[in-house]
Order: C-alpha cells, then structure tokens, then sequence
C-alpha cells in the first residue's frame, strides 16, 4: 500500500481553489489559514496556465458551482419532518424495549443531519456566513451535540492538506496510526492496537459517535468567549433535550441502552461514510516536492462507484475527488461533475482512483494492516 512519495503538499499554492478552503469556523480561522470570501475558494480563479485552471472553467461554464438552495431545504425540511417522526415513534411506543428498533432510522437520520452541518461548513447551502453558520449550529451543536466548530477546524486542515502527515489531522497520530513511522514509536496497549488495527476498526467506530461529542466539550475552551457560550449552550440544550425525550418514554435502563445503541450505530454509519475517502491513498512526502492543487486533492482522495443507493448512504461524498477540488460546490452536483473531472484527470496522464463500496474499505484495511505489519 502506499506509504509516501517524494513529494508534499503546498499549501501557499494559488492555483487551488479551495485555499485554505471554505469549511473554515465563521469566527475562527486555523493558523495557516488565509482569509477567503464567504461564497468558497473555488469561486475564485486558479493561477493561468495551471493544471487545474481549464477544469475550473469547465465546471464554471456548466454551473455546477451555483448553489442549490431549494435542495437543501426540501432535504433540510424532510429531514427535521423524518427526526420529529422518530421522536413521535418513541413516545408513541413507549417503555419497551421495542423502542429499541427506532434506534436504527435515529442513526441513519442523525448522519444525515452531519451531512448538512459538513455542507454548511463548507458553504454549500448559502453563501452569507451567518446563515451558514445558523444551520452549522442547529445541525451538529443542537440536533447532534457535536461542536461544528470543532469539527470545521478539523476539517479545513484536512481538505487543505489532505493525508499530509504533518499537516492533515485525520492521520496524525490518535487511536490509529497511519505510517509505519508512527506506529514504530507506538508502546505498550497502544502499540498492541496498532499491530490488530485492521480488525479492530470497525468496532472502533462504535465508539466513534460518544467521541465526536467529547471532542466537541474539549474543544470549547480553544473558542473566544463569545463563541464558547453558544456552543456550550447549544451542546447542553441537546443532551437536555435528548434525556428528557428518552427518560420520559422509557425506563432508567432502557433510555441508557438506547442511547448506546443509538452512538454506536451512528458511529458506524458516519465512519461507514469517510472511511473509504482516503484511507490507503497517497501520503505526501513533508520533505518532498511541492504538490499543485490537482495533484494534492486528487492522489490523495478515492471515488466509490455506485447506484443510487449508494450514493445515498455516503450521502454523496463518495464523489471525493471532485468534493476536494470543488468543496463548496452543492453535494447533488458532485456526481455531474465526474465526468469532467476524469476526463481531465485522463487528458494530462493524472491517476484516478475509484473503486466499488466493498473494495474501497478491502484497501483501507489493507493499509491499517500493512502500517502495524512490522509490530508482528
């Protein structure tokens, strides 16, 4: 599996058009990040004569960066109609452990709902940074309980320097490693995790869900004061809300078994989502040669071929090269977009990954096993 080539991603290169990209905080910019317009880099032109500049035309020309606002709220509108349904079911059913069953469509609803506040971010569904902001926070702080600002500093280092080690956040060190440099310097359990990482992943990802809200409180003391008291209050509001909802339909012990069940499968289905984005792709060499924008988002990002189901269960996402060229294009146009993208990709001699659902998380596991070969 690919471990690192000799070159590295730039993050001062202008050509990009998501630099450092529009999935920033509203009110808090990471150190390296330069300030961009409210309607997304990709907005902006890349540099002429770049690899990218004609594929940015292209797309441009086609409209596939315009927004989709009455998209998003017809699929805002089903989604808080599907969350209320659930509750209802709850209520409805009561103190048994058949509520058990509503845990599943919960999960599947509460990802979708992380799709919206991942759009948002990245200022997909408006293009005023107040209403983004808004549905930031209602969707990952009140419905989720996961701080968006948290997740959006994250994220704009990701999708600035995707699988960087160094500069990429999602493969720094943590519960999993990512190199086999990492995981030499591993010792003790964790170095028994990082020799079994493969088979362990998934039911990692159970835990994944309880995570994102801890991360989330963790994060709260990184934001200006102002911005702390929303979020906290936000955060506290969802936990409020969701106790009350399940202590007032079902026991003690059934709530607390619901409530497991409920992360644990939401976990599973948002890491089922990212996991095969770039797990096992490229990884820039620090001390390597500089990377352009093209070569940075494409090398390092992996397309999940599909139907329309399974582009429902990745939300979309599973169009991950063109989402990383384009972040704030619309999640529905990603899929337009492909077209151009590898016939591009093809016309200058650039690799294209994409690969079926099942192969894509084959190869990540591939890759976790491959990192903590040594440790055997």
């Amino acid at each position: 599996m690919p471990q690192a080539t000799a070159t590295v991603a730039d993050p001062a290169d202008e050509s990009s058009p998501d630099h450092p990209v529009d999935a920033r905080p509203v009110d808090a910019r990471p150190v390296d990040a330069r300030p961009v317009d409210a309607r997304g880099a990709d907005a902006r032109g890349a540099t002429a004569g770049s690899d990218f500049a004609p594929l940015l035309r292209a797309v441009r020309d086609q409209g596939l960066l315009e927004r989709r606002t009455d998209r998003y709220v017809l699929g805002i509108a089903a989604n808080l109609l599907a969350l209320g349904a659930v509750a209802t079911g709850l209520v409805l059913v009561g103190d048994t452990w058949w509520s058990l069953l509503l845990a599943l469509p919960l999960a599947v609803l509460w990802t979708r709902t992380a799709f919206v506040a991942h759009d948002a971010g990245h200022a997909q569904i408006s293009g005023d940074r107040r209403t983004s902001r808004l549905i930031g926070l209602v969707h990952a702080n009140l419905l989720l309980g996961m701080n968006e600002a948290w997740w959006n500093d994250k994220h704009v280092r990701h999708h600035a320097n995707p699988n960087h080690i160094d500069k990429d956040p999602d493969v720094g060190v943590g519960a999993l490693v990512w190199t086999q440099k990492q995981a030499a310097q591993r010792e003790g359990f964790a170095r028994w995790l990082t020799r079994n990482q493969a088979r362990l992943f998934f039911p990692m990802l159970l835990l994944e869900g309880i995570a994102l809200k801890i991360y989330g409180f963790q994060f709260l003391r990184r934001q200006p004061l102002r911005e702390r008291a929303v979020s906290a209050l936000l955060l506290t509001a969802h936990i409020a809300l969701y106790a009350t909802l399940l202590l007032s339909t079902l026991s003690p012990g059934k709530a607390i078994v619901f409530a497991l069940v409920l992360h644990a499968l939401f976990g599973l289905h948002l890491g089922l989502a990212f996991a095969p984005n770039h797990k096992g792709m490229e990884m820039p060499d620090p001390d390597g040669e500089r990377w352009g924008h093209l070569q940075r988002q494409v090398l390092t990002s992996r397309n999940v071929r599909g139907a329309v189901l399974t582009d429902w269960f990745l939300g979309g996402l599973n169009y991950q090269i063109e989402h990383h060229l384009f972040p704030s294009m619309p999640r529905p146009h990603l899929r337009l977009a492909q077209p151009l993208v590898r016939a591009h990709c093809a016309g200058i001699g650039m690799p294209y990954a994409e690969t079926g659902l099942i192969e894509s998380y084959r190869q990540a596991l591939a890759h976790m096993h491959d990192v903590g070969e040594p440790l055997r």
